[in-house]
């Protein structure tokens, strides 16, 4: 929102700090809470404050799956097969709920607000309602419904059943059908940033697919499919008539220029009021504190196709053993790729936005060298090339392969924390796959096909056919090409865990086994010892090409107990201990050894 709302929104929360989520604190001495609700500027304030504790932000959650890692070793007990109830558990947090109730409660007894401010206060109060509990939905199966303020000093009273999951999942339709009636179809620029109708809509067919897709639907009823077809059907009818669509500019600007027509739902980030801390998706040697996060593997850097929409694939054997055919595969891969590769990820010996550690057009050779090695089981171990570019290292057992989608280009190493990109946590790209894959299942296929059309082409992938290079056919193979198109599209979005989840395809991660990569390797070295190498030198050069080679590594982590190893009979998380034993009245998941079924 505005930098006025935040503003209401941090004195809301200063008055407020001291009482109880239902403001029931009383100081005569004060403001009294009570004269909140005779206060315009007050009750949007509050509002503004429930937005600041929900609005989701940029994620770094790419590791522990397909897209990408951390440092090496940094891989999740979930990942690696090793659960228990006890190390798993999710906690109930009802701090939102609560807070939502009591403004829904109070906002129908104010007489300050006209009937159209009352309506859209709602309907932006019942979205987030919805929100907050289709995040416990899909973490859980059926929660406790808490639709009233809760009386505190009745302890028993605060304790619940659970309610089924479609119980739970009617209660969220009927927030959020509700929130759409009420909701304007678009705010004015001060209150850009707000929820709207196109935004409730979207999400709404976000929720209808994930709850039609197998973890809630393992019967395949192909009724929800049709109801997720529907709502995103009509999300993109309406967002079109608002002047929304796919963004028609480079890929790597839509997170640059800041309302374009892909945004549908951002969360604005600004210094110093409200910035982003980029510092732990930047490599080592350019950021300070966190480094080297969401670093792309070898299944991300292996999705995005050739320029002209075919796979780019490779034979491991020969990488190895064929000089000629090395160099053509080096080549494919760095100047032979759809667009979205190089938006999305930064390869080793590519511009890099770090002009103060970087000037003058040098490159970030994040490349690699063998130095002999005795104590080494091969003889030698591979170097980074950085150490002589930075006089820093890029970082012991890294991928190599750093986000760029997203990474503010104006920061240097002193204003990591000062990154102003907007997060955009709904792209119409999105929802138009979401009508797609709904589209795919009740027999529209060739809808299903011209939304990956649609996607590609606005990549800039070529093509002579019209397909840009989507062969599917078959209802199987056009879902596993929306498996594949997801990872590509919406790399470091924060969608691929879920989406693996939803789809329950955990398999994908445990046919990978380990953590792999790519490593390009100089191969000779003395280039750069009697200073001939040009630090400005690009990999997209042909003639720079040929002094490199590429190395396939299979675990990066160095440690192979560290390997996907996901278990495929838990699907849903076991409720936190602590909860467990604080309510009787709770039962837990029958995936962890107790009676509740999330499926009903």
């Amino acid at each position: 929102m505005t930098r006025k709302n935040i503003v209401l929104a941090s004195a809301c929360f200063l008055l407020f700090g001291m009482s109880s989520c239902s403001l029931d604190y009383e100081n005569e001495g004060a403001i009294n809470p009570d004269n909140v609700w005779t206060d315009k500027t007050m009750i949007t304030g509050f509002l503004t404050d429930i937005y600041g504790n929900m609005l989701p932000g940029w994620p770094v959650s790419a590791n522990n799956t397909d897209e990408g890692m951390n440092g090496p070793t940094d891989m999740s007990n979930y990942a690696r097969g090793l659960i228990t109830a006890e190390n798993q558990g999710v906690g109930f947090n009802y701090g939102n709920v609560d807070k939502i109730n009591f403004f829904l409660e109070h906002i129908e007894t104010t007489d300050v607000l006209t009937e159209e401010e009352r309506n859209q206060m709602r309907g932006q109060a019942l979205f987030w309602r919805a929100w907050d509990y289709w995040g416990k939905l899909y973490s859980l199966g059926g929660v406790p419904l808490i639709l009233q303020t809760q009386d505190v000093s009745d302890y028993e009273s605060l304790f619940h059943e659970r309610s089924s999951t479609s119980e739970c999942v009617a209660q969220i339709l009927k927030d959020i059908n509700e929130a759409i009636e009420l909701l304007p179809d678009k705010w004015d620029d001060a209150n850009y940033g707000r929820i709207d109708k196109g935004v409730a809509m979207a999400w709404k067919g976000r929720m209808l697919l994930q709850y039609a897709s197998p973890l809630f639907n393992r019967n395949n009823d192909l009724t929800r499919w049709q109801d997720a077809y529907d709502a995103n059907k009509e999300a993109v009818d309406f967002l079109q008539s608002m002047g929304k669509g796919l963004y028609e500019g480079d890929f790597a600007d839509i997170w640059y220029e800041e309302q374009n027509k892909e945004v549908i739902m951002v969360t604005q980030y600004y210094y110093p009021d409200h910035a982003f801390n980029q510092a732990s998706i930047r490599p080592e040697p350019l950021t300070k504190d966190a480094a080297n996060h969401n670093l792309a593997i070898y299944s991300l850097l292996m999705a995005y196709p050739k320029l002209d929409g075919t796979p780019l694939t490779v034979d491991l054997n020969r990488l190895a053993t064929d000089e000629a055919y090395n160099l053509q595969f080096l080549t494919d891969f760095y100047t032979n790729r759809d667009p979205r590769f190089h938006a999305t990820i930064h390869c080793p010996g590519m511009a890099y936005p770090a002009e103060d550690k970087l000037p003058g057009g040098m490159k970030y050779w994040n490349a690699w060298y063998l130095r002999e090695d005795p104590s080494s089981t091969t003889g030698y171990v591979y170097k980074s090339l950085v150490v002589d570019e930075l006089g820093t290292d890029i970082g012991a057992g890294t991928a190599g392969y750093f986000q760029l989608k997203g990474v503010d280009p104006d920061l240097t190493q002193a204003t990591i924390g000062q990154a102003e990109t907007d997060w955009i946590e709904i792209r119409f790209a999105e929802v138009l796959m979401n009508m797609g894959e709904a589209a795919n299942e009740i027999g529209k296929s060739s809808e299903a096909l011209q939304v990956l059309y649609d996607i590609r082409k606005r990549a800039g992938i070529q093509s002579k056919d019209g397909k840009y290079g989507i062969t599917a056919t078959t209802q199987d193979d056009i879902r596993e090409a929306y498996i594949n198109e997801r990872l590509i599209e919406f790399a470091f979005e924060g969608k691929r865990w879920s989406d693996l989840r939803r789809w329950m395809r955990f398999d994908i991660l445990n046919n990978m086994k380990y953590r792999s990569t790519l490593y390009p390797v100089i191969k000779d070295y003395s280039l750069v010892e009697n200073g001939q190498f040009d630090w400005t030198w690009s990999m997209t050069d042909p003639e720079v090409l040929k002094l490199f080679r590429m190395d396939y590594i299979e675990c990066v982590d160095g440690d192979k107990q560290y390997m996907f190893n996901l278990d495929l009979n838990h699907w849903f998380y076991p409720i936190k201990k602590d909860d467990l034993d604080r309510s009787s009245k709770l039962e837990q998941n029958n995936e962890w050894g107790g009676s509740f079924d999330p499926l009903k």
